[in-house]
């Protein structure tokens, strides 16, 4: 049995890293300018929800945030949603990135499959941007318009955002992986006048075609009136449409980069929800809201200083792409990987972690545990001295998970698990540089967010798994759904169980230490006998297994039975015999309880996963209740989506 409330310390910080933490900087100008004292993170963080319109107003001030006009209020409105923040003034995001410009460190490093590691100046990025700018303008593009991409993860994405941003345009992007349906699904919900979009990328080594999809995309959005194009060879479109290469959108263009300061809560840029199961949300977060909470995040809870080196393995179409590139706003250097993080090894990542000497190094769950089962030893074949932290997310990471980083990555090392989501574009809950980290627990909540855990009755708890609420408004919080007048699909997201309190669809635990634990989504969640089990749990033991590669499990609560099947696939060189069935039970048994022991153990060839890198336990679970496929899932929204194959064959023989 795994023992309860005892977990393992596995770092801590010095006593001078902790002095020189930005959290720590922030706690003594809050003593000098405002007399608070605190004694530790956790008052600090009591203070910080307790008083919200104290805390983001000195966050405002604490950062040197640069505006145009005057607020009277920090927060206007008494409920969520359709809280106004900062009513009055006017700043711009991209301002903010540039004002970290030097020649001492690059602004971009950027390596794909194919390529050596190339650096971007502050300089280039700059000129770039306003060259993109300045065609931008001569387009049309103005304030509030909309600008869509279909970008691999490369530095023309971000040259591309930065001057939509300065302009107070607004900004959308899907990854090229994504299929034709799952992109129209998205952007045309925001009608954008213009699109860039790449005309193949490569993964895994191979060379993907995108311009027939371009094409589709451009039939089926009648408001694109521009298309930007990257490797465009003999491509035919729309007789209307205006047709540049960027080369040519960016070339003889000698023109100064110019902020346009739009209001607070002016749109920066829309994401999307996963779509899995219906049209994703288009969900809408401000310039003001994305920048207080991108300046508080990154810089109080990564620590990010002028000159690291900041890495996340993301896609375009991942909110984790817009978060990564905030680290510019702390005088970071921003890095990116354009390709497959298992070709052609498990060591890709980690080769390029040694070579640009990254100082954060933002991975998944999903690739630790494809690490631990690939049995790799990053901190024994390749020189990390580079790294300060790494940061976990995308699905919760098990203690085992935190145990090989600390045995195979390196001792001395700051793990910042985080949780949050494409909602906020940031994190709840995360790393702290003044706390030490404990097996399996991320360290804290986050700063300004008044995060709780309910029982069934809404009753917050501590010590015991609950759903995960948030109760008072955060800045970067969507200021709408595009399209979703009077805040209806808003509030059947967020606030459909419980009033003015968002719920985010999490079952977590807040410890003793006020740590936290992420058990997994609530509305897949396992409820054998009444007892509610998080699928992490179950994944936390199965992982540990040799001979599975990967695992998904689903309750099913029909009326005439309850079952609860767990599907396996099964590593190269392995068979699901009787006693790896056996072996599984009983692994899961001895780690928790035998109600976490799946009725049926099922041999599948792939685990059905969403393009972001989630597993679709809730879709799965629906497919298997007998609910028609094509109303909850969207097979463009999937990595795999031949994977569904095997369930939609199940589920006929089964019901």
């Amino acid at each position: 049995m795994i023992p309860e409330n005892s977990p393992e310390l596995l770092w801590q910080p010095s006593e001078v890293a902790k002095k020189n933490a930005n959290i720590s900087h922030f706690m003594t100008w809050l003593y000098n300018t405002k007399a608070l004292s605190f004694s530790d993170y956790q008052t600090l963080w009591q203070w910080s929800i307790d008083n919200l319109s104290d805390f983001w107003k000195a966050t405002l001030e604490y950062f040197n945030v640069m505006y145009d006009g005057e607020y009277e209020t920090v927060l206007d409105g008494s409920e969520m949603p359709g809280i106004n923040w900062f009513p009055g003034i006017r700043l711009n995001y991209s301002e903010h990135v540039f004002r970290s410009k030097n020649d001492e460190y690059p602004a971009i490093i950027f390596k794909s499959e194919s390529s050596k590691i190339k650096e971007v100046s502050w300089d280039e990025l700059e000129k770039k941007v306003a060259a993109f700018q300045s065609y931008l303008t001569a387009n049309g593009v103005k304030e509030g318009d909309r600008v869509a991409a279909y970008l691999p993860n490369i530095p023309e994405a971000i040259i591309a955002f930065l001057a939509v941003n300065a302009l107070g345009a607004i900004w959308s992007s899907t990854s090229p992986d994504f299929g034709t349906s799952s992109v129209v699904d998205r952007i045309t919900q925001i009608e954008p006048v213009l699109l860039i979009a790449v005309g193949n990328y490569n993964y895994g080594g191979k060379q993907f075609k995108r311009i027939d999809a371009i094409n589709e995309i451009v039939e089926a959005i009648p408001s694109i009136k521009t298309l930007v194009l990257l490797e465009s060879e003999g491509a035919e479109f729309r007789s209307d449409i205006k047709k540049v290469t960027w080369k040519e959108a960016i070339s003889n263009r000698d023109e100064k980069l110019i902020f346009n300061r739009v209001e607070f809560n002016h749109p920066i840029w829309i994401l999307y929800s996963s779509g899995t199961t219906g049209i994703p949300k288009a969900i809408t977060q401000s310039h003001g809201g994305i920048l207080l909470e991108h300046l508080k995040y990154l810089g109080f809870h990564n620590n990010i200083k002028p000159g690291d080196r900041c890495f996340w393995y993301t896609t375009t179409g991942w909110m984790m792409w817009n978060y990564i590139q905030a680290s510019m706003l702390c005088g970071g250097t921003v890095v990116l990987y354009d390709g497959s993080p298992a070709y052609p090894d498990m060591n890709v990542l980690w080769q390029f972690a040694q070579d640009a000497e990254i100082t954060h190094f933002g991975t998944s769950a999903g690739f630790v545990v494809a690490n631990m089962k690939a049995e790799t030893h990053p901190g024994s074949d390749f020189d990390l001295s580079s790294l300060q932290s790494i940061g976990s997310t995308g699905s919760p990471l098990p203690p085992e998970g935190f145990d090989w980083i600390y045995k195979e990555v390196k001792e001395d090392l700051w793990l910042a698990s985080i949780s949050g989501g494409t909602d906020v574009c940031s994190a709840f809950v995360g790393g702290n540089p003044l706390w030490p980290v404990y097996e399996g627990e991320i360290q804290c909540r986050a700063l300004g967010c008044a995060l709780e855990a309910y029982d069934e009755a809404g009753k917050s708890i501590e010590g015991e798994m609950g759903e995960m609420v948030i109760t008072k408004p955060m800045p970067s919080m969507p200021i709408y759904l595009w399209g979703d007048k009077g805040f209806s699909r808003y509030r059947d997201s967020y606030f459909d169980l419980y009033p003015g309190v968002w719920r985010h669809g999490d079952w977590t635990e807040i410890t003793a230490r006020q740590g936290i634990i992420i058990y997994g989504r609530s509305d897949s969640t396992l409820n054998r006998g009444g007892i509610r089990i998080g699928t992490a749990e179950i994944y936390r033991a199965v992982d540990t297994i040799p001979e599975i590669a990967d695992s998904m499990v689903v309750y099913l609560d029909k009326s005439e039975k309850e079952e609860m099947p767990l599907f396996v696939k099964i590593k190269e060189g392995h068979q699901l015999t009787e006693d790896l069935i056996q072996k599984i039970k009983a692994t899961i048994r001895n780690s928790f309880t035998p109600r976490h022991v799946p009725d049926k153990i099922i041999e599948v060839d792939e685990i059905p996963y969403t393009i972001s890198g989630k597993k679709m336990e809730t879709p799965v679970k629906r497919i298997l209740m007998g609910m028609d496929a094509g109303k909850v899932i969207n097979k463009d929204a999937m990595r795999n989506p031949e994977a569904l194959n095997f369930f939609l064959n199940f589920a006929d023989r089964s019901n």
